[in-house]
């Protein structure tokens, strides 16, 4: 059996944004009926990452859990924020042209930086599904990552249940 829901998640300007999409998580997979199996949190944004990560109770300045924060620290030594044009290659003078094309501006297409982390972290979790309950174990939270600080935006979370 296959049973899937879209969560719409608002993220933020300015900022790596994580979304915590456990709870809808576990109320999917109640409403599919399904006890034994897998769990799949995908997105098919190719500037957003899913992780399971332990919940940090702290909070940083910036207002993101501190274990959040760290890790938004960790990828930017690697993986800077494209601040400026001619940073990465991408966006080239085709990009830029198909994005003008679909409306985008060419801020929106400076986040080169987004994509490198996305294809980096990955871009699904697949869970255990045992005896109805997800086997995150007793400390991990599931959390879509937005990693495109160019503009706000609604992004979607793919959930899928398979089993019996």
């Amino acid at each position: 059996m296959v049973y899937r829901e879209a969560v719409k998640l608002q993220s933020n300007h300015g900022v790596v944004t994580f979304h915590d999409v456990t709870q809808a998580a576990k109320d999917i997979v109640a409403r599919s009926g399904i006890k034994n199996g897998i769990v799949v949190i995908y997105s098919h944004h190719t500037t957003c990452s899913v992780i399971t990560q332990e919940r940090a109770f702290d909070m940083s300045m910036t207002g993101l859990e501190t274990l959040q924060q760290d890790f938004v620290e960790v990828l930017q030594q690697f993986i800077p924020d494209q601040r400026k044009e001619g940073m990465y290659l991408h966006p080239g003078e085709k990009a830029l042209k198909f994005a003008a094309e679909h409306d985008e501006d060419a801020r929106g297409c400076h986040n080169t930086d987004a994509h490198l982390r996305s294809a980096l972290i990955g871009r699904s979790e697949s869970i255990a599904l045992i005896d109805g309950q997800m086997d995150l174990g007793e400390f991990a939270f599931i959390y879509f990552v937005d990693f495109d600080q160019t503009r706000a935006r609604t992004r979607t979370a793919q959930i899928t249940v398979l089993g019996e």
